[in-house]
């Protein structure tokens, strides 16, 4: 792999590491909250939660759906808790007992150092419901929503920056589901609203729930078409799994990520050409990961309980192989996709695992998504790879190797992350042209694990190990990348 030092993708966005917390089985309650554990703060947070989602690094998370946000009504969650209404949540077909709300995930994100992407419910509600919550969340005060924010215990705005257009507005299964010219309309005029209300928030339009969609391409044609000047980003979403038990088609799910961009890309593009406009649509990858382990479970669950198991995925080594390759992926193309949210973020198909009565845990792809979030920030480079390939139904060349670097100069740091998706060991060599390495801080392997291994309580033996299998001789660095191999490799370097 050659990397030059002037050949740079774009600065990355913080935003590409953020999460996603859904009122949805155990995300909020039995997850982030849970008054009667022995970890709880007085607010009812677990701190055992907190520590690991400080570790994870996560700038911004989505809240509070889903699916669940089609049919939210957003007043339901503020004022005294004692009198909030229990109601029937229709997507999850599960009892919202409201005891989280606004104030208190605003209140457990800022303990947390993360930011609210704030979505507003554009399936059941629309342009006056969305207006007032951002006059709510981010208006001085001296009006009925602004002052009633402040009877309810919040002086100072919240400051919401970041807001969803709605949730997966082509899916047929969603609540309030429209076809593209009835979302587009609709996205249009809350967005106009809500600009008005507060003009230096951004919004990010509802794209294809998944690119397998039938409507993909026409839906962001359409959509974009009616909103493009109103709005700042749009989504995707699309979550992957080995659902042929086939590892090599497996790992090339990135492959498909790597598409779905680029498609997604044009047809931006494309809109921005017939509208002659002057201003880029970039992307925001707000529901990502791996999804496939707990979908026969979950059909067991009875409906209408409260925080039951749902979508509670245990992850094995294999999938931790295929999430960094996931993010390798986002980060190559850094320069468009600047916002990305890992779906979700405890319990449900999460990195983060609790239990209600002992302690919290990590799961596998909690490593890889730890470590470029902490420290895949700075300048992305745009490597020129020379790898093996392999043959999968849908890809005629998949690389043995994938891999990227980010440099950070004010950390006087090159971070290399790399995936060796073949069953024997690699030569890896590094040539970085015009930056001089002058050792290697960290070279840390996920590897030598069943394939099928788990994390679970008590046992997390599927995490990070270090190595030194390397040798730097001025500008060239000779790495051993272990068999199917999630590898960190940082570098300090000479400013």
């Amino acid at each position: 792999m050659i990397i030059e030092n002037v050949s740079r993708i774009s600065e990355v966005d913080p935003r590409l590491y953020g999460s996603f917390v859904e009122h949805m089985g155990r995300a909020v309650y039995g997850g982030i909250y849970q008054p009667n554990h022995p970890t709880a703060n007085e607010a009812g947070f677990r701190q055992d939660v907190m520590k690991l989602v400080k570790e994870l690094n996560v700038p911004l998370v989505r809240y509070p759906g889903g699916n669940f946000l089609s049919g939210y009504n957003w007043e339901d969650g503020i004022g005294p808790v004692e009198k909030r209404p229990k109601k029937l949540d229709l997507a999850w077909r599960t009892i919202e007992p409201n005891e989280v709300g606004l104030h208190e995930f605003a209140k457990w994100a800022e303990e947390t150092q993360t930011e609210i992407n704030m979505a507003v419910n554009l399936g059941t509600r629309g342009i006056d419901a969305a207006r007032n919550l951002v006059e709510y969340c981010n208006f001085e005060g001296g009006t009925y929503w602004s002052d009633l924010r402040k009877e309810n215990g919040q002086e100072k705005p919240f400051e919401i920056k970041t807001w969803c257009l709605g949730n997966e507005m082509d899916g047929p299964w969603q609540i309030g589901h429209k076809t593209a010219d009835e979302y587009g309309r609709l996205a249009e005029e809350t967005a106009k609203a809500m600009k008005l209300v507060d003009e230096s928030i951004e919004l990010v339009l509802c794209g294809s729930s998944h690119s397998h969609m039938p409507t993909f391409g026409d839906w962001e044609l359409t959509v974009l078409d009616h909103a493009y000047e109103q709005i700042d980003y749009l989504s995707l979403h699309q979550y992957y799994g080995n659902h042929k038990n086939d590892l090599k088609y497996y790992l090339a799910r990135s492959l498909d990520m790597d598409e779905f961009i680029n498609g997604v890309v044009a047809i931006c593009d494309a809109i921005k050409a017939k509208k002659h406009s002057k201003k880029t649509i970039n992307l925001s990858f707000d529901e990502w990961n791996i999804w496939y382990h707990s979908n026969e479970q979950d059909q067991k669950i009875k409906p209408w309980q409260i925080a039951p198991p749902l979508l509670e995925d245990v992850y094995n080594f294999e999938d931790a192989l295929l999430l960094g390759c996931l993010l390798i992926t986002l980060l190559k193309h850094a320069d468009r996709v600047k916002i990305a949210c890992l779906a979700q973020l405890v319990n449900v198909i999460a990195p983060i695992m609790t239990d209600e009565k002992g302690e919290a845990w990590k799961q596998t792809i909690f490593y890889p998504f730890a470590q470029v979030s902490n420290y895949g920030r700075g300048q992305v480079l745009r490597p020129i790879i020379e790898s093996e390939t392999y043959a999968t139904e849908d890809f005629e060349q998949v690389p043995y190797l994938e891999s990227i670097s980010v440099i950070n100069e004010e950390a006087s740091e090159l971070v290399i992350f790399a995936v060796n998706r073949g069953e024997e060991e690699m030569d890896f060599t590094i040539q970085t042209n015009g930056i001089d390495i002058t050792g290697i801080t960290e070279f840390s392997e996920l590897s030598g694990f069943d394939i099928k291994q788990e994390n679970t309580q008590g046992n997390q033996s599927v995490s990070p190990k270090q190595s030194n299998a390397y040798e730097l001789n001025g500008q060239q660095l000779l790495v051993k990348l272990t068999p199917l191999s999630w590898n960190m490799i940082r570098c300090t370097i000479k400013n």
